[in-house]
C-alpha cells in the first residue's frame, strides 16, 4: 500500500511536524496536551538543535528538536526509534546542555536556572527501569527516597512508549490521546479520522500528505525513509540472529540433557536390577541399600 502521509518516526517527517518554525503550532499543541494543562505553551523559540562541548574537543549532541517557551524553559525531544544499551545515560548527558548554557559568564550570578524537560518519544518498550509500570508515560523527577517527595522540580525527563499505546479511535479522548494516535498510525492512514477535527489535526494532514510535497522535499523524504526501514530491518535481523541462537542453544542443552536423563534412566534401572537380585536371594535390607544405592523406602516399594 502507498503511503498517503509521512512517517513521523522517520527524521524527516518528525522535523518537519515538530521541528520547523512554519509549523511550531503542532510542537505547542503536543507539549500542551502531554503536560495535561499544567504547562501553557503559548508560543516556542527554535534553538540550535547542535550543542558543542566547552572545549574544542569535547563531545557534541544533537537534537531532533530543541525549544524554548515563552518563559524561557527549555525542550528538549527526540524520536527514538533503537533502544541502545545506555539510552538512560544518553538523555540524562543531553539535558546537561540547556543547563549549563543558562550559566552568566561575568558579574554576579545567584545560579537560578530556568526548567529543564527532556523528552524521549520511543518506537520500543523502553525496559530499563520502567518494566513494571503499564502506562506509556513516565515522568521522571529527582526524589527524595524516604518520603517519595519531588526534591527538584525544573528538571523533568519523560519517556513515551509509542507501542503501548493501543488505544483505538473511538477511544481517544484527551488531546494526549489523539496525538499519540497520530504518532503510532499516521504513516498507515488513508484519511484523517473523524476523531481528530481539532483546527491544529487540518494543519497536520495538510503538512502530512506526501502528494503535496514537491521533488526535493519527496528526495529527502524517500531518503529518510530508506535510512528508516534500513534501522527496522537492522533490528529484525538481529532479532531473528538471536532467536536462532536461542534454538541452536536450547536444542544443544536439550540433547545434553536428554543423554544426561537418559544415563541417569540407564544407572537407575540398573540399581533396580541389583536390588531385585539380592532380594530374591533374601539378601538382608541393609546389604541391598548399600549394594544397590537405593533408599530403603524405594527397595520397598519394589517388594509390594
Amino acid at each position: 500500500m502507498v503511503e498517503k502521509y509521512i512517517n513521523p518516526h522517520t527524521d524527516f517527517g518528525f522535523k518537519r511536524l515538530f521541528g520547523s518554525e512554519f509549523n511550531k503550532e503542532l510542537l505547542i499543541s503536543f507539549l500542551n496536551a502531554m503536560f495535561h494543562g499544567e504547562q501553557n505553551v503559548q508560543d516556542v523559540t527554535y534553538l540550535n538543535s547542535e550543542q558543542l562541548g566547552d572545549r574544542a574537543d569535547a563531545r557534541r549532541a544533537i537534537f531532533d528538536v530543541y525549544c524554548e517557551n515563552d518563559k524561557g524553559e527549555k525542550f528538549i525531544v527526540e524520536m527514538q526509534n533503537v533502544y541502545q544499551e545506555f539510552f538512560k545515560d544518553r538523555t540524562i548527558y543531553y539535558s546537561t546542555f540547556p543547563i549549563r548554557e543558562q550559566a552568566q559568564r561575568g558579574g554576579d550570578w545567584d545560579f537560578h536556572l530556568n526548567p529543564v524537560y527532556t523528552i524521549g518519544l520511543l518506537n520500543f518498550n523502553f525496559a530499563e527501569g520502567l518494566q513494571n509500570a503499564k502506562r506509556w508515560h513516565h515522568e521522571v523527577k529527582l526524589m527524595e527516597v524516604d518520603t517519595h517527595e519531588v526534591f527538584y522540580d525544573k528538571l523533568t525527563y519523560i519517556y513515551v512508549e509509542i507501542p503501548k499505546f493501543d488505544k483505538k479511535e473511538t477511544e481517544l479522548v484527551t488531546m494526549y490521546d489523539k496525538w499519540m494516535y497520530v504518532l503510532k498510525n499516521l504513516s498507515n492512514l488513508m484519511q484523517r479520522p473523524a476523531a481528530l477535527q481539532e483546527r491544529v489535526f487540518t494543519r497536520l494532514f495538510e503538512q502530512a500528505e506526501i502528494a503535496k510535497f514537491d521533488n526535493q522535499e519527496r528526495k529527502q523524504y524517500e531518503d529518510s525513509v530508506n535510512a528508516y526501514r534500513d534501522i527496522v530491518n537492522a533490528i529484525r535481523t538481529a532479532e531473528k540472529k538471536k532467536f536462532a541462537e536461542g534454538m541452536a542453544k536450547g536444542k544443544a542443552e536439550g540433547i545434553a540433557e536428554g543423554i544426561a536423563e537418559g544415563m541417569a534412566k540407564g544407572e537407575k534401572a540398573a540399581k533396580v536390577k541389583i536390588a531385585a537380585n539380592l532380594l530374591s536371594l533374601g539378601v538382608p535390607m541393609e546389604t541391598i541399600i548399600q549394594a544397590s544405592g537405593l533408599s530403603e523406602e524405594e527397595i520397598k516399594n519394589m517388594m509390594q
